[in-house]
């Protein structure tokens, strides 16, 4: 751990436990268009995937999708994130780490993101924030760890990533980089952990 320079988080169910907003949010547009709830399947599907890739799975006929799509547009994402809750030692972490470390975020998020961290003032305590709109091939591809190495001209043996889906698995294996799974001992990883002060020990501060 010697190498490591970057510290890099995934958002959802890492930041923050967002299963109950992931939930209201689809589960809104679902009742939007007379169609019901999610079921346990779709829920830990969208938890993972790209707002378009979840609204193709909770809508899958060319029409109906497009029009779930414009309706997602038209949608404010701020009524929901009342239903976010930040990780308890995340804060701490990050001002702990930004003493020796650089800090960045690769998530599947796309416009919500600005808004999530915004709400919970952590537009400070990172470097870097890509999205998937800011990547050609979201996760599972390793594009937007990637990007966090080419922005700070680093080698994959200088970053480590904290998931906790096969999707933040698969990226950090194609990517190179070090990984750590948090909360999921059922994906392979470098580490596993139950809390983000758990970080602590393995980078050593």
């Amino acid at each position: 751990m010697r190498n490591i320079k970057v510290v890099a988080f995934d958002c959802d169910g890492v930041m923050f436990d967002t299963i109950n907003t992931n939930r209201a949010y689809y589960n809104h547009i679902l009742e939007n268009f007379g169609r019901p709830e999610m079921t346990q399947e779709e829920l830990e599907y969208v938890h993972i995937h790209t707002a378009d890739k979840s609204i193709a799975r909770l809508f899958d006929d060319t029409e109906s999708f497009k029009a779930a799509i414009n309706y997602c547009k038209q949608l404010s994402y701020i009524p929901f994130l009342k239903y976010m809750d930040i990780e308890p030692y995340l804060k701490m972490l990050l001002e702990k780490l930004r003493k020796n470390y650089k800090t960045a975020i690769a998530t599947n998020r796309t416009t919500t993101m600005d808004s999530v961290l915004s709400k919970n003032n952590l537009e400070d305590l990172f470097d870097i924030v890509v999205t998937a709109l800011d990547v050609e091939h979201p996760k599972p591809y390793p594009d937007s760890l990637i990007s966090i190495l080419k922005y700070f001209k680093l080698k994959p043996e200088n970053l480590i990533y904290i998931g906790d889906s096969t999707l933040d698995e698969q990226a950090a294996k194609a990517a190179g980089v070090f990984f750590v799974a948090y909360d999921n001992t059922s994906i392979p990883a470098d580490f596993h952990i139950k809390s983000l002060k758990d970080m602590e020990s393995i980078i050593e501060i």
